[in-house]
């Protein structure tokens, strides 16, 4: 008799340990918890749903939303004037992807009063991208596809540094332009400057105190810059030119805005075409 107890005991405790495994896998893969109807409301989250196997789930977008080709296609629910409250809340999501850092606070916060799970996707880093699509894969119905999509940034980001972050040779100074009148840049902290620095340059303003600083023409001479990078087309490469017109005479290198300022996967073809013109030759 006591060895029947025994035996039923471990065999209790086989099948509770089976138990646990099955549910920490199903946790795992998202199984609780995927959202059936999905708003983002950044172009940047927009990407990041996409590319985490949720695009079928998704119900709304905001302005801009362009990328992958079908997120046009979606309603348009949020843009730079604000976002539609109540057309969100007349669709009934049950996942918003905000963006804190260009959604309205107090909105954000009525939606969540509402009782809508809100996810904050606002990456700085291509790190926290990968962790992003991480964090997105326990409400998609494609888990593996989100894990996949953050495994492979982390490893194009690794290659480009293995082939272009080399120390043999002095970097190229690089100023990063964003628009004429007035004059920004970024430094340390941004996107653009740790696309640069992976590809071997060295941002001339990566010193400034505040991420997005606004400088003078003076400013830039002083630092002498080798290289300009914009984040526009070719298109504007020669207005830019002639913006310094006899100050700088050194090449303009144009990277589309879509890859260069939003914090998705696509990031990475930026450095394809940064980390070319900054290795010497």
């Amino acid at each position: 008799m006591p060895q029947q107890m025994l035996r039923c005991t471990s065999l209790r405790n086989k099948l509770a340990t089976l138990l646990s495994a099955m549910l920490l896998l199903l946790h795992s893969a998202g199984a609780f918890a995927v959202a059936e109807r999905v708003i983002s409301l950044s172009p940047h989250a927009t990407e990041l749903a996409y590319a985490a196997g949720m695009g079928d789930k998704l119900i709304a977008v905001s302005a801009h939303s362009d990328y992958p080709p079908e997120a046009q296609k979606l309603e348009q629910v949020s843009s730079w004037q604000g976002i539609n409250i109540e057309r969100v809340l007349a669709l009934k999501p049950d996942l918003v992807l905000a963006w804190r850092g260009g959604n309205p606070q107090k909105i954000i916060d009525q939606l969540a009063g509402f009782g809508i799970k809100v996810l904050y996707v606002d990456p700085q880093n291509i790190q926290q991208i990968a962790e992003s699509l991480d964090q997105l894969a326990q409400y998609s119905p494609n888990p593996e596809q989100a894990h996949q999509a953050a495994q492979q940034l982390l490893a194009e980001q690794q290659s480009v540094k293995q082939q272009y972050s080399r120390t043999d040779h002095a970097p190229v100074e690089v100023f990063l332009q964003f628009g004429n009148q007035p004059l920004f840049t970024s430094s340390s902290g941004t996107l653009q400057n740790e696309i640069v620095e992976l590809c071997g340059g060295k941002n001339i303003f990566v010193d400034s105190p505040v991420p997005w600083p606004q400088v003078s023409k003076e400013q830039v001479l002083t630092r002498k810059p080798q290289m300009i990078i914009i984040a526009g087309e070719e298109s504007q490469v020669k207005n830019v030119q002639d913006f310094w017109h006899e100050l700088l005479d050194i090449p303009v290198i144009a990277v589309p805005e879509d890859y260069f300022n939003r914090s998705g996967p696509r990031i990475m073809r930026a450095a394809e075409i940064i980390c070319p013109k900054l290795s010497p030759k």
